[in-house]
């Protein structure tokens, strides 16, 4: 028996004929390419024939009833797909930002959900219910490929329909890289605070040279918290995201915290090469993730459609400060998405 890992996201399907195997087969060809172009290891074994598992996400619930993918290091992905009411115009793969998840998003699905588009996301490894120690990546690129993998994914399901990204923060950063090695597949992307640029209050130079020092001699030591309070200046929206099982509220690591600034450190080059439409959104009073990035992207992009617009008076996550502001966060994103469609 062979079990099938991708297509339908679900473990449990059984491949009993030809055409299926061939792609079962086709999958595993993908996971080998992913594995080489991000120079990792990929474990061929873990796809060998064998009966379905107990695997459950760190709060206990089967993965077999819950939609997931499997990554090329065999972790199990916890997957969320938001199907508009009439036919798909085009797809939006929703990248969430560190020590979150993706179901933080809610009034921007709906809104994409009222444009007719069809939405998919996954919890990074690592978050939400997907597998792996909180917040902690032996390498950067991992988040990158398991995008890539679902992107590829949905393209094969739906392969006349425009793709487009929706970032935040960490998620920007991802999203980045992703435009880089795949400008082709790409009609869009939207940015909120995207990160670029380490804040320079949260990561002063003597910290980042403390942490490439103990990187090395004790990578899980705690380098501090996210304050849950420069989020928003709407303090029912910070209470929620206290309250939120699903995020991780313990330390950031050393490990976790290299891993990003080596990501961050390559970035500022990709950029002149980037051709893609985008859109970026950013509050000027952003603690988390410094501003000085987005003018940076916006000033050497290399696309020609490029937007940006500044909040006044922000904290970080747009979509979740003040009523007023995410009214307007939400006509810009619909407005330009429809323009582009």
């Amino acid at each position: 028996m062979i079990k099938k890992f991708a297509d339908d996201t679900k473990i449990g399907c059984v491949v009993d004929n030809e055409e299926e195997s061939h792609g079962l087969l086709e999958d595993i060809k993908l996971l080998v390419r992913w594995a080489e172009q991000w120079q990792m290891e990929f474990n061929s074994e873990r796809y060998e024939s064998q009966e379905p598992d107990d695997r459950v996400t760190p709060q206990g619930v089967f993965y077999r009833d819950l939609p997931h993918l499997i990554n090329a290091d065999g972790n199990y992905l916890f997957c969320r797909y938001w199907m508009p009411k009439t036919q798909p115009r085009a797809l939006v793969m929703l990248i969430h930002s560190a020590g979150e998840h993706c179901g933080r998003y809610k009034r921007i699905i709906a809104m994409l959900l009222n444009q007719s588009l069809l939405v998919f996301a996954h919890d990074h490894i690592g978050h939400g219910q997907s597998e792996g120690p909180r917040i902690i990546v032996r390498d950067f690129k991992i988040y990158i490929r398991d995008c890539l993998q679902h992107i590829d994914m949905l393209k094969r399901m739906y392969p006349t329909l425009k793709l487009y990204l929706l970032s935040l923060c960490m998620g920007g950063t991802i999203a980045i890289y992703i435009l880089r090695g795949r400008p082709g597949d790409i009609a869009g992307a939207i940015f909120i605070a995207p990160l670029l640029l380490m804040n320079p209050e949260s990561a002063t130079p003597q910290k980042m040279l403390m942490a490439k020092v103990m990187y090395h001699v004790v990578p899980n030591l705690p380098m501090g918290y996210i304050d849950p309070r420069l989020l928003s200046r709407d303090e029912s929206q910070v209470q929620a995201y206290i309250d939120d099982p699903l995020v991780y509220h313990g330390p950031v690591r050393v490990r976790f915290s290299i891993e990003v600034l080596n990501a961050l450190t390559k970035i500022e080059k990709l950029l002149p090469s980037i051709t893609t439409p985008m859109l970026i959104l950013h509050g000027d009073a952003d603690s988390l993730s410094d501003i000085r990035g987005s003018y940076i992207m916006y000033g050497k992009v290399g696309s020609q459609d490029r937007t940006f617009k500044v909040f006044n008076q922000c904290f970080h996550e747009l979509h979740h400060e003040i009523p007023s502001v995410i009214d307007e966060v939400m006509e810009i994103m619909k407005l330009w998405l429809q323009r582009r469609l």
